[in-house]
């Protein structure tokens, strides 16, 4: 499952970094001065048929991503909570339902997954930072996505346009970044988990 999981999250990485590019495209394309910025009309209409496609293959792939998450975050609540039944406030059902609650998704699945991390610390003093990383990242690269998604169909000429590119190329960033901590705190929860079932996880 760690694979598969990994596999995904490295398509979903490719898959900003392409979007990353087609901001750079954007930027690139901008022909005159500052007092008189222009795009060439064929290069608006190149510009708008890579954008429409590479959100075509980003909706996919995060579809996949989702989907393959979700189901190792609900089978890793499942492992921790078996062997510590009392160190979740919710049940199992919420490592999946958690993700689709608005507002509160922004918050729900970083509480089960902070409660997961400290099952597998067995008690020690350990650090959380991979988790806040993925977590940060993560939801920022979400709602700055969500902002430059309304500025693309809001903006009416070339600054907003370009101001709205701008925030998305940040927010492909931050989701390059929230998929390689998300790589890295899957294997490492995975890790602590399994030694936790083990004798000697049990001192």
């Amino acid at each position: 499952m760690l694979g598969v999981l990994h596999a995904v999250l490295t398509a979903a990485a490719a898959g900003d970094a392409v979007s990353l590019y087609a901001g750079f495209r954007a930027h690139s394309a901008v022909e005159g001065d500052d007092e008189f910025a222009y795009i060439s009309e064929d290069r608006w209409a190149a510009l708008d048929t890579m954008f429409a496609r590479v959100e075509q293959v980003q909706l996919l792939i995060v579809l996949a991503c989702a989907a393959v998450f979700i189901t190792w975050f609900h089978r890793v609540r499942q492992r921790a909570g078996t062997l510590a039944p009392t160190g979740f406030r919710r049940g199992p059902g919420w490592a999946i339902g958690g993700w689709f609650v608005p507002v509160a998704c922004l918050w729900l699945p970083y509480r089960i997954a902070n409660e997961a991390w400290t099952v597998g610390l067995r008690g020690a003093k350990g650090p959380f930072w991979p988790l806040n990383l993925w977590w940060a990242s993560f939801v920022g690269s979400i709602l700055l996505g969500r902002y430059a998604s309304v500025g693309y169909r809001r903006a009416e000429d070339l600054g907003p346009f370009l101001d709205a590119v701008t925030v998305g190329m940040v927010a492909d960033a931050l989701s390059i970044v929230a998929a390689g901590a998300a790589m890295f705190f899957a294997a490492r929860l995975t890790r602590m988990l399994d030694d936790e079932g083990t004798p000697s996880g049990r001192r």
